[in-house]
């Protein structure tokens, strides 16, 4: 009754908090439903085999491109009743990455040099380089990856078994993705690269992504997306997503739309990825497509106000607790004080939950979850000047621009 009667007092910090908390529950709620859907691919996996084509993007990736090719040959060794072909398009590499390329093709018949041509105008440089193998591939299926992606040894036979698995009568899956093990090695990486999990399991009903073929109620990541290729070609193949820097949210939605089925997995277990090394190039890959993954203002005004207003402000009060109050209302009152300070607390600690699951599930940064609330604040920056960069045409990557598109 004490804490009732407190709260009904007007006492804005503790009705704030019950919002935070309720905002903090509800995360926490998604995500432990999410983490038993979100499954790690099948260990067991069938002996039909299939013909596959793993497509490579490679602008100056001298450092990068044998391993992936050489783990991807691997897998390919592992699973001999498929036909796997690896196949590359230099884009315009000005490093070593042509004369790695030509030594690979040389030495294994099942590396490709894709045939190149000009970057046309309107287009960004890695769906076109993805448009132009896929549509040279001569295979059922298309696996379009990154060169900084390394490949475990059973990791093509498992995706084949999870495309089985989450297939069924009348409901072919077209388009699988998995999302690999986001490595990181630095804390500015780690502060940051882990919300690719947080925001997925926070934010994506995977129940509902699998019950309908609403294109909202989608995701990918586009450092492992296999597609059916026959699929791919009815959906317009990258072209469908020409100017875009943000192939994960947009080619799912593209195929749904075409009336295809997609899904995605854990590939934790059998993919790995050290997308930047140090935190300058992280805070570059995240503002080149961070805005473009929500696609309009309103989702940004929104993701602000419950990362902000809901899961930064908790921590926010503590600190002005430990300070004695400094005005804040309620704190005149010491029963409001202890009411506020309980709901923050519980709504701290559900975040800190949810951190500690992915970080334990998905190998994650532990010094990136204890940092939550820093990670928070980076996070909402670097959406807002994604936002700015796109508004002005100014996100780039590579070297390149991107083409900005209207706001909606």
């Amino acid at each position: 009754m004490i804490v009732v009667g407190s709260m009904l007092e007007s006492d804005v910090a503790s009705w704030w908090m019950l919002g935070s908390l309720l905002v903090s529950a509800g995360a926490l709620a998604m995500v432990s439903l999410n983490l038993v859907r979100f499954r790690t691919a099948p260990t067991e996996s069938d002996e039909e085999g299939w013909t596959v084509t793993v497509c490579i993007p490679a602008r100056n990736e001298a450092s990068n491109l044998e391993d992936c090719v050489r783990s991807i040959l691997a897998a390919a060794d592992e699973d001999p009743s498929a036909r796997t072909r690896v196949m590359v398009y230099d884009d315009g590499s000005e490093d070593e990455t042509p004369a790695i390329l030509a030594r690979l093709v040389e030495e294994d018949d099942r590396v490709e040099a894709a045939a190149v041509s000009p970057l046309p105008d309107g287009w960004n440089g890695k769906q076109h380089a993805c448009d132009c193998m896929g549509r040279q591939a001569k295979t059922d299926w298309i696996l379009f990856t990154d060169a900084d992606v390394r490949f475990a040894p059973d990791s093509l036979r498992r995706t084949r078994a999870e495309l089985h698995r989450s297939s069924r009568p009348g409901r072919p899956i077209m388009l699988l993705s998995a999302f690999p093990r986001e490595e990181t090695g630095s804390l500015g990486e780690g502060l940051v690269i882990p919300f690719i999990h947080v925001i997925l399991l926070s934010y994506l009903p995977i129940g509902r992504m699998r019950r309908t073929l609403d294109p909202a109620a989608s995701a990918a990541c586009g450092q492992f997306v296999l597609c059916q290729r026959v699929a791919w070609l009815e959906a317009g193949g990258h072209g469908a997503i020409r100017e875009s820097m943000h192939d994960g949210v947009r080619l799912p939605r593209i195929f749904r739309s075409c009336g295809h089925a997609t899904d995605i997995f854990d590939g934790t277990d059998i993919v790995r990825c050290r997308m930047y090394r140090g935190f300058s190039e992280t805070w570059a890959g995240f503002t080149k497509n961070a805005y473009e993954g929500l696609g309009n203002p309103i989702l940004l005004v929104l993701l602000t106000v419950l990362h902000l207003g809901g899961q930064l402000a908790p921590w926010i009060l503590t600190l002005i607790a430990i300070g004695g109050g400094m005005g804040f209302p309620g704190f005149e009152n010491g029963v409001q004080a202890s009411t506020s300070l309980l709901l923050a607390g519980a709504a701290i600690g559900c975040q800190m939950v949810v951190r500690f699951r992915l970080a334990a599930r998905f190998e994650q940064s532990l010094a990136g979850a204890l940092l939550h609330p820093i990670g928070l604040i980076l996070l909402t920056v670097i959406q807002w000047w994604s936002f700015r960069l796109h508004v002005s045409g100014q996100r780039t990557w590579r070297g390149r621009v991107a083409k900005s598109t209207a706001i909606t």
